[in-house]
């Protein structure tokens, strides 16, 4: 008896396990949905830390992954799949990062100077004579912005010494370059040199000139964050015998004592 009874439970499971595999045969087979991937979008970026003035070569170049819409400054490997080729040769107007996306109008054709390359459209570059005092113990560097004071000393009546004028002719120029130097040492050292080269417009060259035919030109070097103002330009009959000082944001007068005491 407990033997009939194994076995009909037997036979009742094995019939339960076929129903069960033929309802599940019977359903439809549900393929796995393939996943469609868009193929990634490539920039082109600098494969290392490119200094300013540094040659392109194709191997400071490199194309990079990049998620979302390319601004369109940025070169596309889909628009320019040549462009590691066709940029080699030109000149970096500005440093780069390693991994910074390069922008065509950070680069510059090499030409008859890199100095002229690297000027704005309707500037001009002129060198003045410079020495570490006058520069601000050298501390001014490639690509500060300074104001030019132009140092006078005016005979009185007599013919003798009279008053030492000093007035800031030109307000918030760039420093284009040190003598030869266009960029700050890997160290950020100063750079002391002879001349300085400043970019100006074209109706400062002659104010730059004669103020350096007429006496000494000495250059102040302005915080970064005065930089955005808008340049001033001091005229030639403003206030003689007075120095303008700024310190600490406020400006100031002062009137310069005759070096001679007279008869």
């Amino acid at each position: 008896m407990i033997r009939l009874v194994i076995l009909l439970f037997a036979l009742a499971s094995g019939g339960a396990a076929s129903w069960l595999a033929l309802g599940f045969a019977d359903q439809p087979t549900v393929e796995a949905a393939e996943v469609q991937q868009s193929p990634s979008q490539e920039v082109l970026v600098a494969a290392q830390e490119l200094a300013r003035g540094t040659t392109l070569e194709e191997p400071h170049l490199r194309w990079q992954a990049w998620e979302g819409e390319i601004p369109p400054v940025f070169i596309s490997r889909s628009a320019r799949p040549d462009a590691k080729e066709s940029l080699k040769g030109l000149l970096a107007q500005s440093s780069f990062v390693a991994g910074e996306p390069i922008r065509e109008d950070k680069l510059a054709q090499r030409g008859a100077g890199f100095l002229s390359s690297m000027l704005p459209s309707g500037k001009r570059a002129i060198a003045v004579r410079v020495t570490a005092e006058s520069t601000a113990g050298g501390f001014i560097l490639p690509n500060d912005h300074v104001d030019v004071i132009h140092t006078v000393a005016r005979p009185d009546s007599s013919g003798k010494d009279g008053k030492v004028v000093s007035r800031a002719v030109l307000s918030n120029i760039r420093v284009l370059a040190v003598d030869q130097t266009i960029s700050e040492g890997a160290d950020g050292t100063s750079v002391v040199g002879k001349t300085a080269t400043l970019e100006a417009d074209p109706g400062q060259i002659d104010i730059i000139a004669a103020a350096e035919a007429s006496g000494t030109v000495s250059l102040a070097l302005r915080a970064v964050a005065d930089n955005l103002e808008a340049p001033v330009v001091e005229t030639e009959g403003s206030r003689p015998g007075v120095v303008r000082i700024v310190s600490g944001g406020r400006l100031s007068m002062i009137e310069v004592p005759s070096r001679s005491g007279g008869s």
